[in-house]
């Protein structure tokens, strides 16, 4: 008897999760991790572009597209953006 209530929670919860994505359902939660603006971050670390550059080990060109909200920064570089406008000092320790 156990087995089937635990059959019929997961089935549910599989309806819901395929009706979430078929967007006929909003989703009850959702994490949203905010993304910081490059040229915020690097203010924050008292950088002048060529300097950000080479410590997160992209070019100048890359940053400035960033800034510019040409480009956007994607995997470790997303990454830690997110971790510089958190905890800049920490960056710096880490890399400088």
């Amino acid at each position: 008897m156990m087995e089937n209530s635990f059959f019929e929670t997961l089935s549910a919860s599989l309806q819901e999760a395929i009706e979430i994505k078929q967007g006929k359902r909003p989703a009850s939660r959702q994490h949203v991790i905010e993304e910081p603006s490059a040229k915020v971050v690097r203010t924050k670390l008292n950088l002048s572009r060529e300097k950000f550059s080479a410590l997160i080990g992209v070019s100048e060109r890359t940053v400035e597209k960033w800034e510019q909200g040409i480009a956007k920064p994607s995997g470790a570089a997303k990454s830690l953006l997110i971790i510089a406008a958190k905890n800049p000092q920490a960056v710096l320790d880490a890399l400088l």
